[in-house]
């Protein structure tokens, strides 16, 4: 256990049950009342952030979690199958750790995966991914007098809104944590 001096930005703490990461930390004195720390943190289990006001010296459980960087190599079942790739262990990461970015999501990728006492807690696969456009629709010719967006299959099954420029076999950018079209790459 900890107290709140023991706290810094980017400490992972378990708040009301739940896994949290510290985002903002700061202590403070307002006139004349008792000193307190403001603190907003991100829930790793919803990804939503909380605010909360904590008194001077109060106990805070504080987590030790590693954050290793893993090779995706497979899915089984409820599970992706990962690498660390300097021991060559392989590690059982249940899917719905990465949320709606496994969707975009492709074989022998390196993902960051926490975890506290050899469990695994969170896992964020790569911020921008590129895959190949496997399907989309010919656009409308002489539509071009604003951005006109198509939806498009990507390599994996995820439909994407693309502009109407961009063709099957196109490879394109994508956001995983938005799931938005970046830009296309050209090789």
């Amino acid at each position: 256990m900890a107290t709140t001096s023991d706290i810094s930005i980017g400490t992972y703490i378990r708040f009301n049950g739940d896994i949290c990461q510290m985002m903002e930390w700061q202590h403070r004195t307002p006139g004349n009342l008792r000193a307190f720390y403001q603190g907003k943190m991100r829930n790793l289990r919803n990804g939503k952030l909380n605010e909360h006001r904590f008194r001077s010296g109060e106990v805070i459980e504080v987590l030790r979690v590693e954050i290793h960087e893993l090779q995706y190599l497979y899915r089984e079942g409820d599970n992706l199958v990962c690498m660390d790739q300097t021991s060559f262990e392989q590690k059982y990461i249940p899917v719905e750790l990465f949320g709606d970015a496994f969707k975009f999501m492709k074989e022998e990728m390196i993902v960051q995966v926490g975890f506290e006492s050899d469990q695994a807690i969170f896992a964020s696969a790569p911020k921008t991914v590129e895959l190949e456009v496997t399907y989309t629709e010919n656009a409308v010719k002489g539509d071009t007098s604003n951005k006109v967006m198509k939806a498009a299959t990507l390599a994996g099954g995820a439909e994407i809104s693309v502009p109407s420029f961009v063709d099957i076999g196109t490879i394109v950018r994508v956001d995983t944590e938005t799931g938005a079209y970046m830009d296309r790459v050209k090789k």
